[in-house]
């Protein structure tokens, strides 16, 4: 056998090897969450979900403070989209605390949504903190079914670390096309899968298990930016980036805009 195809023997059977390895450490990573799968069933992880949000409320203040630059990179275009009369209309999706609101252009008007009810509080506490905007209303509702915001209705939407969660992906970005006016603006930041190649890829598998129920409904092995490429957007502007001093299993992210 020539020696290049042993190479290439060689090199099958070892990434066969670590996929099996890798597969096995993440079944007994789902075996030991077991328990919070049996308490999902059961109803009980909904209390998880009146805490989640104090978490996410601390959490945001360090990961602001190390993607600050990409944020303002990110949102500096927003304003691009304000109507000749000046005004401005943001939906954002996935809201949890008001992260992003100090983001944002001066004067536009956000209306929030997000599906857990419990982030109201600590959504509060940010408006108080960002009076440069305007603050439409708080809508419960999942980005898969917002039927509560009209068609063609806002001119930018956001969604940051939100994808990640919600069960369909692909039908949140149609509700984005749908709720946006034409040449309306959607910017978005979000954690991806990693290079195959990468330790962080084999993290990101072994662990996701236990990091669906930490992250309440996170997912950290999505493909995220096909979803944006086949959701019929007339431009899509995207970039893969690394988020500095942020945690391993979400350190590959992208972030970007589309335009209807």
């Amino acid at each position: 056998m020539p020696a290049g195809q042993l190479g290439l023997g060689l090199l099958s059977v070892n990434n066969k090897m670590s996929s099996c390895f890798m597969n096995l450490c993440r079944f007994l990573c789902l075996v030991m969450t077991l328990p919070l799968h049996l308490l999902e069933i059961t109803g009980l992880y909904g209390m998880y979900k009146r805490v989640f949000p104090l978490l996410a409320y601390n959490i945001t203040f360090s990961y602001n403070d190390k993607m600050n630059e990409m944020k303002r990179e990110l949102f500096r275009n927003v304003a691009k989209f304000t109507n000749t009369d000046g005004t401005l209309r943001l939906l954002e999706i996935g809201c949890g605390s008001g992260a992003n609101f100090k983001f944002y252009p001066y004067g536009c008007t956000v209306i929030c949504t997000d599906p857990n009810p419990h982030f109201e509080k600590y959504l509060r506490l940010s408006m108080g903190s960002n009076t440069h905007l305007t603050y439409d209303e708080f809508l419960v509702a999942r980005g898969e079914d917002m039927k509560e915001v009209k068609d063609e209705s806002v001119d930018v939407v956001v969604c940051t670390l939100v994808l990640c969660s919600v069960n369909n992906a692909l039908q949140v970005l149609h509700e984005v096309r749908r709720v946006l006016k034409p040449g309306g603006g959607f910017f978005f930041l979000e954690h991806v899968i990693s290079n195959p190649s990468s330790w962080t890829y084999f993290f990101q598998h072994v662990l996701e298990p236990f990091w669906y129920y930490l992250g309440d409904g996170c997912r950290i092995t999505r493909e995220t930016w096909k979803d944006l490429e086949a959701a019929g957007f007339s431009e899509l502007n995207l970039k893969h980036i690394e988020a500095p001093e942020v945690t391993l299993m979400i350190r590959p992210h992208i972030m970007g805009y589309s335009i209807k």
